[in-house]
């Protein structure tokens, strides 16, 4: 099970009911952050869950209302006696952005680990899961992100009795591990079935609509978008600043084939971005104009 959920919704500037940018990702006892606007904590405690078991933050660029949180979250992270490694992930730069910031933070006891994105598109893997970062197109360098979580076929029982394969060498095969024993090697093709359909999300803001948000999205059980204005007059505006409208939003879902679509990052002058729903969605029917802390719990298909 993969829990997603949008802590903050807000570009810009924060509002009193909007923090600014977040997006949580839980899976297998693993915490991802993917950006930490001003009033991330806060989310964070309003959601009920706490800062300190974030084991990775991704940042999709270094405009404030995407980093902005980033000290006050470490220095959390430090008075709760964290010790383990903290990961962050960004683009070039990423070291002496996190260093300045860290003016105000400058003690922590814990390591601070950097992998700067270098390509247009890289994948970072992990037990279990991947996160692939590809290059939009905004004013400054920006990513965007997709979350895979991988299945493995099934444990066939009746393969494995039929070549012989001992017992107690089962459960390791089936974790992907390559045995050699008494001058046999035994592999997971062995014993395991084609692999089934995991899990994945995209999230990706502050960008104009472009082809590596549809071919990276391809394939997503959830896709999270900025949809920065609803207003119709403002589409000269989001191509000035290199922002996406409600309505591109919905496009780039279609032309993806997601089953679902939700909107995030809006500017502080749409206070009801629900008003504009119907419109959006006579492109794209299933999109949510979502709200902070909008969270969905994505099961794989025999689990559900």
């Amino acid at each position: 099970m993969l829990d997603v959920s949008l802590l903050g919704t807000g570009g810009m500037m924060p509002l009193p009911y909007r923090w600014l940018t977040s997006l949580m990702l839980r899976y297998h006892g693993k915490s991802i952050l993917i950006d930490c606007g001003e009033g991330t904590q806060i989310a964070l405690r309003e959601k009920g869950w706490s800062p300190n078991p974030i084991d990775i933050i991704c940042f999709t660029h270094y405009h404030a209302d995407h980093i902005s949180g980033l000290p006050g979250m470490l220095l959390t992270m430090g008075n709760a006696e964290r010790k383990e490694p903290l990961l962050l992930i960004g683009p070039k730069g990423l070291a002496k952005v996190v260093g300045s910031l860290r003016v105000i933070a400058p003690e922590l006891p814990f390591e601070l680990q950097f992998r700067e994105i270098t390509e247009q598109e890289q994948t970072f893997s992990f037990e279990g899961f991947s996160l692939k970062a590809f290059r939009v197109s905004h004013s400054i360098l920006c990513y965007g992100y997709c979350m895979t979580v991988e299945r493995g076929g099934r444990f066939d029982k009746e393969r494995a009795l039929e070549q012989g394969i001992p017992i107690k060498l089962w459960n390791r095969l089936q974790k992907g591990e390559t045995i050699a024993l008494e001058e046999r090697v035994y592999t997971p093709d062995m014993v395991l079935g084609p692999p089934r359909k995991g899990l994945k999300v995209t999230y990706c803001t502050d960008t104009r609509p472009v082809g590596s948000i549809v071919s990276n999205a391809e394939g997503s059980d959830l896709l999270i978008l900025e949809g920065m204005y609803g207003e119709a007059d403002k589409l000269a505006k989001a191509k000035e600043n290199r922002h996406m409208t409600m309505y591109e939003a919905a496009r780039v879902a279609k032309a993806a084939g997601v089953p679902e679509l939700w909107l995030t990052h809006y500017s502080p002058s749409l206070m009801r971005p629900e008003e504009y729903l119907g419109d959006v969605r006579k492109i794209f029917p299933n999109t949510v104009a979502a709200k902070d802390g909008r969270t969905m719990e994505l099961k794989f298909e025999d689990d559900e």
